[in-house]
């Protein structure tokens, strides 16, 4: 089967095939096709001798970028006779840097089996280090790191942040908390007592153990923000009261309670508030008819128009996000963990949209991306206007200059080469009848 591989380049117009950097002591470039072949893997690579010419679709679409790294792939058995799967354990892991004892890291990461967090274990697998993932997965997925299960480096908890954890690390990237409205809006509760109590264990294990303790606060910290683009030192505009409450305080309440561990007792922390994020593997699951499917505007987008259904777009349209993809943050959250910068840190893209744009280059993408693939469309999608969620900012930019200057950090990826990537691995996923 012959495919053509995906070209991928960034704002300069030069082709991206590493991914990481090597600065502040600390290695973390890593080739783009391995990465790939991680999250873009196929759920089943083997079809058994029954099949016929249209069960390679799904392996073509997959094909696109795993390219010569299929030895690593999954060897499960698809029947699509009986829409079954016959699972194996034998499937031979994807190289990692052999490190010396004295440069791998013992790291921690809580929320490890999420959309951002898996991400992160990817990384951190291929560069050598030891890894340990707590998930409770309430919003995460074994099947996000499932490919690493068994290896020497990786270790998978199923656990609680409310609960008390012992271990012994070198770095705690504290991620576990529901991002998503639908999800951090279901047990309001629990979404602060996770902020709260998950944040004071994890920084108690930091304390005992003299561990780094990164924790991944977010841009709701600023609320519905009167000063645009939002800097670190704008104190925010949020309803302390509302339904996004319990997300937005839940996070400032944790950034409050992480300098206080800093001047209390010395602990080395990092704060990184994190801007809207998309990427391969950011869930899509329906909620309700009010709320379809995760929250997450660019995963929806991409699904309804890939399923020709309409677009929902809350609000008039008008309402201003900025997008980074996925590979860009983790860029960021190593740089900023082994960084010296302790003060909170903006993570994100400028390049700012209105939702009602956003949603219109989304569909173009996704009409180009099957031109390309020879898919004939019924109709032209349409882009359909619903009532605003309450609370919802109108403006969000991230002011990333103390990131430049510190970390040395900006984004490489175009919104628009990302989205391509992004469609066509949901194109791809359903393909496969694995969405």
């Amino acid at each position: 089967m012959s495919v053509s591989p995906i070209h991928t380049v960034d704002k300069n117009g030069d082709e991206i095939t590493t991914v990481g950097f090597n600065r502040f002591g600390f290695d973390c470039e890593v080739s783009l096709d391995v990465l790939r072949s991680l999250y873009l893997r196929p759920h089943y690579a083997v079809l058994n001798e029954h099949s016929d010419d249209a069960d390679a679709e799904p392996l073509a679409q997959h094909a696109k970028f795993s390219q010569s790294l299929t030895a690593y792939q999954s060897k499960s058995i698809f029947h699509p006779e009986t829409n079954s799967i016959s699972y194996t354990t034998l499937t031979r892991f994807t190289p990692v840097k052999l490190l010396p004892p004295s440069q791998r890291k013992r790291v921690l990461i809580t929320g490890g089996a999420g959309f951002v967090g898996s991400h992160l274990v990817d990384r951190l697998m291929l560069l050598g280090h030891e890894v340990t993932v707590l998930d409770n997965f309430f919003t995460g997925s074994k099947t996000t790191v499932n490919h690493w299960i068994g290896h020497p480096n990786f270790e998978m908890v199923r656990h609680d942040v409310v609960e008390p954890f012992m271990i012994e690390c070198d770095q705690i990237y504290h991620l576990a908390c529901p991002a998503s409205p639908p999800h951090y809006q279901f047990n309001a509760v629990k979404t602060i007592k996770t902020s709260f109590m998950g944040t004071l264990n994890m920084l108690g294990l930091a304390k005992r153990t003299k561990a780094r303790f990164l924790i991944t606060s977010t841009s709701e910290v600023y609320g519905d923000p009167e000063v645009h683009p939002q800097h670190e030192e704008y104190w925010g505009h949020v309803n302390p009261i509302g339904p996004r409450a319990c997300y937005d305080e839940g996070k400032r309440v944790a950034e409050t309670l992480t300098y206080g561990f800093q001047r209390q007792d010395g602990v080395e922390v990092r704060v990184a508030r994190i801007f809207n994020t998309y990427g391969p593997r950011s869930k899509v699951q329906y909620i309700s008819e009010v709320n379809p499917y995760d929250g997450r505007v660019v995963s929806n987008f991409i699904v309804q128009a890939l399923k020709g259904e309409d677009m929902t777009v809350y609000g008039d349209g008008k309402q201003t996000r900025s997008f980074q993809y996925i590979h860009d943050l983790i860029d960021g959250l190593i740089a900023l963990m082994n960084s010296d910068e302790s003060r909170p840190v903006n993570i994100g893209n400028g390049d700012e949209f209105t939702i009602g744009e956003f949603a219109e280059l989304v569909r173009d993408i996704v009409e180009k991306v099957q031109d390309e693939d020879g898919v004939k469309r019924d109709h032209r999608v349409n882009i359909v206007y619903k009532p605003m969620p309450t609370d919802d900012p109108q403006m969000r930019r991230p002011d990333t200059t103390r990131a430049k200057e510190s970390l040395q950090w900006q984004p490489r990826w175009t919104v628009r080469m990302g989205l391509e990537e992004m469609v066509r691995y949901y194109k791809a996923k359903m393909a496969e009848g694995n969405l």
